[in-house]
């Protein structure tokens, strides 16, 4: 379960703003009672952090991650503050959330180790952006326990990669399988930044199901170990797993080739 629309208003689709604290509670309740046992959170998300510590949390894995650090003592108090906001001692996760940084500062990846042993965090590695990062990484042999990258339908970019890491058993967790909601926006309110994208999206919007099958596609391939979704409210959350439990074969078109200005959401325009 992705929280960053529990501490800020996000997503392209995004017209009701950041959940309530009461759908929040809903929200966890559907998760325990349907196995869904990982939350994904960051400091970065706003006050997420803070809204889950709000809510008992033991039957979950929390996975955050973290902004750049100045020294090791800006490091400890970041994790300290995201164990002092969920209320935890220990998380499942902790990721470094601007990963580029680690290849000219190593000490955080060692800050990283140091915390790990001392069971403040059970495993540690990246939230991609880019392959690109992840070679760069794994050449100074950063070599992550659980890594964090985008992949859905129309981004397949890291593919090859995800496969060679299931080999060496890292933990995958894949976000974006909706592309932060460009799948289902009003294609009249975009910029002609999306213009060679448009198209494709056009025909999706005719595919019966279209959440069930896109979440469908990613849940399926076996490299992946989670996959994770992020919600408005609990009425959404139940009509995607419901979607993907009652497919009966439906087909989704040939996704076209595309340049990372459609891929890569750090590249749209702020007023989409």
């Amino acid at each position: 379960m992705g929280t960053v629309q529990f501490g800020t208003d996000y997503g392209i689709s995004n017209s009701s703003g950041q959940v309530s604290k009461q759908e929040v509670s809903k929200i966890l309740n559907y998760c325990r009672q349907n196995d869904i046992k990982v939350l994904d959170t960051a400091s970065g998300y706003g006050n997420a952090e803070q809204v889950l510590g709000e809510f008992d949390l033991i039957d979950f894995k929390v996975i955050s991650k973290f902004l750049p650090n100045g020294d090791i003592k800006e490091f400890d108090r970041q994790l300290g503050n995201t164990l002092e906001n969920l209320k935890l001692q220990q998380i499942y996760g902790y990721l470094a959330h601007r990963p580029e940084r680690l290849i000219d500062n190593r000490w955080e990846w060692e800050a990283l180790k140091k915390a790990k042993e001392e069971k403040k965090i059970e495993k540690i590695g990246f939230s991609l952006n880019s392959p690109k990062e992840l070679d760069s990484l794994l050449e100074l042999n950063l070599v992550p326990d659980l890594v964090q990258v985008p992949y859905n339908y129309l981004d397949r970019r890291f593919e090859g990669h995800l496969k060679q890491l299931k080999i060496e058993q890292v933990e995958i967790h894949t976000r974006s399988v909706f592309l932060q909601g460009l799948f289902f926006t009003d294609l009249n309110k975009l910029s002609n930044h999306f213009d060679s994208v448009i198209p494709f999206l056009k025909i999706l919007k005719k595919v019966p199901k279209l959440s069930g099958q896109l979440l469908d596609f990613v849940l399926s391939k076996d490299f992946i170990d989670k996959v994770i979704i992020g919600t408005q409210s609990l009425t959404q959350l139940q009509t995607n797993i419901e979607q993907v439990i009652n497919l009966k074969g439906e087909s989704l078109p040939q996704p076209p080739s595309l340049s990372d200005s459609i891929l890569m959401p750090m590249f749209w325009p702020s007023n989409k």
